[in-house]
């Protein structure tokens, strides 16, 4: 279960035990969220993590945000940094991605709190929503929009159930398995299991 009180009270925010936008915006500026982006996150995850599941219990709360808050760079990026970088080069003609016509790979680069990645991904949910993602892929740049089209990625993935059993890797991979040739922290989970542990103590 999840103590909306407790919560609000470790945000400093109005204790009414009442899970709403503001306690949502507030959390979203704890991970990092500013003050003219945390407004329109906290009306969003109201509608969004609530439609998928994700207020169901502190759990799934706090992977969720924690993995947001790494994709994102703790909500200041809703687009991917492009160099483009020689992991980004790999995109353009990327079968795995969908990426199958010249310029897709920075088409279609990761937008969005989970970095949405890919023409196959932005066709699925794009459809899975009824929005037109693939032929006007900035619409994830929007944080409303691009909330709803992780959210659907992660009720897509079934995330809530390795959230559940507090399975940090395995919410993770089903995130970003980073490149298996890498020694390095190939997806990002040092700086995963940091955002996590924010939350998790915020929320739990």
């Amino acid at each position: 279960m999840l103590d909306v009180k407790k919560l609000q009270q470790r945000l400093g925010v109005t204790a009414d035990g009442g899970l709403g936008r503001d306690t949502l915006a507030a959390l979203c500026a704890k991970a990092g969220a500013s003050a003219a982006i945390a407004p329109e996150l906290g009306l969003a995850a109201n509608v969004h993590l609530r439609t998928y599941g994700i207020l169901d219990n502190g759990l799934r709360l706090a992977h969720f945000m924690a993995q947001c808050a790494h994709e994102s760079g703790g909500f200041k990026y809703n687009r991917e940094i492009w160099g483009p970088t020689a992991a980004q080069k790999k995109y353009e003609m990327n079968a795995a991605l969908g990426n199958d016509q010249p310029g897709d790979g920075l088409r279609y680069l990761g937008r969005g709190p989970g970095q949405l990645t890919g023409r196959a991904n932005y066709r699925l949910y794009g459809r899975k929503l009824g929005i037109d993602f693939e032929n006007n892929p900035e619409l994830l740049e929007a944080w409303s929009l691009g909330l709803l089209a992780f959210c659907a990625y992660w009720d897509n993935c079934a995330l809530n159930d390795w959230a559940d059993k507090d399975n940090l890797k395995a919410v993770s991979n089903g995130i970003n398995r980073g490149s298996p040739t890498s020694t390095k922290d190939p997806n990002g989970w040092t700086d995963r299991q940091a955002r996590y542990a924010k939350m998790k103590a915020l929320i739990l």
